[in-house]
């Protein structure tokens, strides 16, 4: 609905009217408690509801009860609100196409024929024709109404009737219909009025708006991110953790466009100059925070850099996703766990975001996502360094990521994903690649490895709280000269999510272990001689619809999963604001 009532008023009041028509009937031919305050409709016999149930409802018994609807509908001058109400419909419809015009009351699958008003209902939609659902297939009959919805409602169905008349349609309206509409018409004469002259101001603001907007297809987004962060990890067997105090921010400009409504061009600039700690090689980057700059070797500044670059569309029943630049796994495919996020929200660490798995794909490529309801299938391929034409780079021949995921979806809610990649990658680094006297035979820039992983992720989500969790086992192939053999590496992790606080709010919780080599051909020499555990605690408090604050911690007890490293505590109060 949200879609036709927005273009309605660049069309005129007659077509708004018609696309209110769902909202604006639904309380007087839905479910009695809407209207309950006003009329005790609680407490109607049974004989009388279905009296009033019959298609003569707006007939003399009928007018009685539906005059008494709720007078709190705003002032004719607020036009401030209305645009905030026209809004709020537009966030309803989701972006989705919607029902034009109900033709059968079967479209409305929240309409059962045990309601109360069914054959009212049944009548003005296979009679008149003057009902609209909503983009989901709902009809909403218990959502309270204002007289000037119901207003609307009314005009919507004399424009119909009008229609009737003028084609001579026989056999439809009869002598009581006709006089009924006439009382109705007098009785809502003023609300029918002031809804025309509110309609009218508002094409003005709009035309107003669309004149000095920044584009008629695109829309701003924008995210900075003020984090106050601290490491302290003591002594390790790679060298000193940087310790002290960190401060700096992490924003992010999206401009996404949309030319026909069902796709998005999203361009993305990112300046960071948030440093991670991991890149003194005394832990892995898994550990590390996730709104840190993304290369965890390259130092943050405060240039501005083309962060995202991609192009989304439908094609048949799929989802196609070209991705130009800086592209992630969850770009085309679900990560299913409840604590994922892009920094600004969710877990405070790479690992705490996701598996392990989603990070071996990403860069420059395309993802493919088929939605058929139970089950969710996605593809895709990303290369690093697609862009570069040079021998062992470009979109084939150089460090790369292909995904194949099936996500089971039994129940509302309960999500169970299986996920294979191969990935081919030139800078794998592991804990005892950094840890173990072997280090001096890797290369400083870390492992070429081309890697099987598998991945098992389950999530599931009451509303008031969510938990989750990942297993995944990788075996890469080293071929580096001097070095080739096989790593066998696990990871897990289990996380819970409860909703506590002013709407927004979110405690987090993560505990896991990072990715950990078991087994390998050099006789142990590159497995981890320990087990280290990742803990992280958030709570993320919505100060207000647009800001957010929220402290944690990591913890690493045995950073690169060796005892000899002292435990690792990262530190941080993240502030996040949105526009």
């Amino acid at each position: 609905m949200s879609k036709v009532l927005w273009n309605s008023l660049l069309v005129s009041p007659a077509v708004l009217t018609s696309a209110l028509v769902g909202a604006a009937l639904a309380s007087v031919v839905g479910v009695p408690e809407a209207i309950a305050s006003e009329t005790q409709a609680d407490s109607m016999p049974v004989a009388q509801a279905n009296e009033l149930a019959q298609p003569s409802a707006f007939s003399a018994s009928g007018f009685d009860l539906i005059a008494q609807v709720q007078e709190d509908a705003p002032s004719a001058t607020e036009t401030a609100n209305v645009l905030q109400q026209l809004n709020q419909y537009s966030r309803e419809g989701g972006g989705t196409n919607n029902i034009a015009q109900v033709t059968s009351v079967s479209q409305l699958r929240d309409v059962q024929p045990t309601d109360w008003a069914f054959q009212a209902l049944q009548s003005l939609v296979e009679r008149y024709r003057c009902i609209a659902g909503y983009p989901d297939g709902t009809f909403r009959g218990n959502r309270a109404l204002t007289r000037y919805e119901f207003a609307a409602g009314l005009n919507a169905c004399l424009e119909r009737i009008n229609e009737i008349i003028a084609a001579q349609l026989e056999g439809i309206l009869n002598r009581e219909d006709l006089l009924t509409l006439q009382r109705l018409t007098e009785e809502f004469a003023a609300e029918l009025a002031t809804l025309r002259g509110r309609v009218d101001a508002l094409e003005v603001r709009v035309a107003e708006i669309e004149a000095n907007q920044f584009s008629t297809t695109t829309k701003l987004f924008g995210e900075s991110i003020f984090a106050l962060s601290l490491s302290e990890g003591g002594n390790s067997v790679g060298g000193e953790t940087d310790s002290g105090v960190q401060f700096g921010t992490r924003t992010r400009l999206n401009f996404d466009t949309s030319f026909t409504g069902r796709d998005l061009l999203r361009t993305r600039l990112e300046i960071n100059n948030l440093d991670a700690f991991s890149g003194t090689n005394t832990f892995t980057p898994e550990g590390d925070l996730k709104f840190a700059v993304n290369d965890p070797y390259q130092e943050g500044d405060t240039t501005v850099r083309l962060d995202t670059l991609l192009y989304s569309t439908s094609v048949g029943p799929a989802n196609v996703v070209f991705i130009a630049n800086g592209g992630d796994a969850d770009d085309f495919a679900s990560t299913i766990t409840p604590l994922d996020g892009d920094g600004g929200s969710g877990a405070l660490s790479r690992f705490g975001t996701r598996a392990p798995i989603y990070n071996m794909v990403r860069g420059s490529g395309i993802g493919l996502t088929f939605d058929a309801g139970p089950a969710e299938v996605s593809l895709g391929y990303l290369a690093e360094n697609a862009s570069t034409p040079t021998r062992r780079n470009g979109l084939t021949d150089g460090p790369y990521g292909a995904l194949a995921q099936l996500v089971f979806k039994p129940v509302t809610g309960l999500q169970l994903g299986l996920t294979y990649v191969n990935a081919y990658r030139s800078d794998m680094r592991t804990g005892s690649q950094l840890a173990t006297p072997v280090s001096s035979l890797a290369p400083p820039d870390g492992l070429t490895t081309i890697s099987n992983a598998y991945g098992v992720q389950l999530g599931y989500d009451t509303g008031a709280f969510a938990f989750g969790g990942w297993a995944g086992y990788t075996n890469a192939r080293i071929l580096d000269e001097g070095l080739k053999g096989d790593l066998g590496i696990w990871n897990w992790a289990v996380n819970l999510a409860v909703n506590a606080g002013p709407p927004g709010s979110q405690f987090g919780l993560v505990v896991g272990m990072e990715p950990q080599v078991n087994s390998d051909d050099f006789n142990g020499a590159l497995e981890d001689p320990d087990r280290s555990l990742h803990v992280e605690g958030f709570y993320q408090y919505q100060l207000t619809e647009n800001i957010a604050i929220t402290p944690g911690f990591i913890w690493l007890t045995a950073p690169d999963h060796n005892d000899l490293n002292d435990d690792v505590v990262i530190g941080t109060i993240r502030t996040t604001f949105r526009f």
